[in-house]
């Protein structure tokens, strides 16, 4: 990777070096994706089948998974990979059930106010079916799904649909399962079709074709579906010192920049000579990937920042947001106190990015390009709503009618003043029939 010396670097220099690839938008792309979400509108299932003929070279018998070809699909799963997915599950299962909500309950003055949360009641899960199927991704969207208690759970992959992904969303309580992909499985989601049910939130990774669709549909007026948050390539940045281990790093590294030609992986160290050894681990460590052709387009676009000290190094990580942060120095939690922005961080020698990705419980569904500054990462509140109640007495009322009316009154809505007085009026009537 390209190693730059970040005092040496001019204000519009740093930005450089901190941008990103530009996100794959235009107006084509908007306007077909707004062509495949109209005409699943007003064809329904027969879009659906056809464009999976068209982008995806099947024929659909049927869009729905029966009950036979999940139970084919899940003897097909063998015992090892079983056991991964369900030690897994246990870790997501464990950290989600430690978020659920506990409802706020305060009363003063004959004035209750409460803090109450629900399950969004609909939910449509989006599974990537690319180059590689993402069996993490269902554990990440269907277990908090469930734990959260949301009534119908719908998952949709482009088909054909791999047996692993099958099997880990019926372990997850997932009972419809729908082989269709793309822009059109989210306008699917979003209106529904004769098949596939309407959801009230969509949520899941995909392509710059389901991003957009995603986009549209949460701001399309016709539905009142919402999404999970901005996504965009993956990204991690490593913050590493001296005695950080250069094959480590490396490693590390190269767990994102596989995951496509457009994600982007960024070191920043205060250690020059660390900075060479990593690439030199680089190039050994890329030339064994089976994915080597999509890790070297996305370092190509990624750098090295060598910084003075390890607090400058945070304050460049603040300002980049990444999705993923590891810190691999020697006293890394004193660094976690300083962190701004980040979608998940990991700290220390030992844990790299791949068990947040996988098993170690925290989601792996993140906030990217810079988002992880106002966006969480998923977590059960993604699942619910959440709504106050509020409830008086005539004597707490009575006690809040004065600055009720008199801000009533300031802001000359005059309606919301005679609400109040009203009742007082008719307070003071039954007790002078007393």
């Amino acid at each position: 990777m390209q190693i730059l010396t970040w005092q040496s670097l001019s204000d519009p220099q740093r930005s450089q070096a901190l941008m990103r690839s530009p996100m794959t938008q235009s107006q084509q792309l908007e306007q077909d994706v707004s062509q495949i979400i109209n005409t699943v509108i007003s064809q329904g299932d027969q879009a659906l089948i056809d464009y999976s003929q068209a982008f995806d070279g099947i024929t659909l018998d049927s869009i729905k998974l029966d009950d036979n070809t999940i139970k084919q699909a899940i003897d097909n799963v063998n015992d090892t990979l079983k056991a991964a997915i369900d030690q897994a599950m246990t870790n997501i299962s464990r950290f989600h059930r430690a978020q659920q909500f506990q409802n706020i309950d305060i009363a003063s003055n004959g004035i209750r106010c409460e803090l109450r949360s629900e399950a969004i009641e609909k939910v449509g899960l989006y599974i990537p079916g690319g180059s590689a199927p993402l069996i993490s991704t269902v554990m990440m969207l269907a277990l908090p799904a469930k734990i959260a208690g949301c009534q119908q759970r719908v998952l949709v992959s482009p088909p054909p649909i791999d047996d692993a992904i099958i099997y880990a969303a019926t372990a997850c309580g997932i009972e419809e399962i729908y082989q269709v992909g793309g822009a059109q499985a989210i306008a699917a989601l979003a209106f529904g079709t004769e098949s596939v049910p309407k959801v009230d939130k969509i949520f899941g990774p995909g392509n710059r074709f389901v991003t957009e669709a995603k986009r549209n549909v949460s701001q399309d007026p016709r539905t009142l579906v919402s999404i999970d948050m901005p996504a965009g390539p993956s990204e991690v940045l490593v913050i590493a010192d001296s005695q950080a281990n250069p094959d480590f790093v490396a490693a590390d590294l190269l767990s994102q920049a596989e995951h496509g030609p457009d994600s982007q992986v960024i070191l920043v160290t205060d250690s020059m000579t660390l900075a060479k050894q990593v690439n030199i681990a680089l190039d050994k460590q890329l030339a064994q990937l089976s994915r080597v052709d999509i890790a070297t387009q996305a370092l190509a676009q990624s750098r090295t920042l060598v910084v003075n000290t390890l607090i400058e190094a945070v304050q460049v990580s603040n300002q980049y947001g990444p999705e993923h942060l590891i810190i691999q120095t020697q006293s890394p939690r004193t660094l976690l106190k300083d962190i701004r922005a980040a979608g998940s961080v990991f700290l220390g020698a030992y844990t790299p990015e791949s068990v947040g990705d996988y098993a170690s419980g925290t989601n792996h569904v993140l906030p990217t390009y810079g988002h992880s500054r106002t966006v969480s990462s998923l977590s059960l509140s993604d699942f619910c709503r959440r709504f106050t109640v509020q409830e008086l007495s005539p004597q707490g009322l009575a006690h809040l009618s004065d600055t009720v009316m008199t801000l009533a009154a300031a802001e000359q809505l005059d309606a919301h003043k005679q609400a109040v007085a009203i009742r007082l009026a008719n307070m003071n009537i039954a007790d002078d029939a007393l």
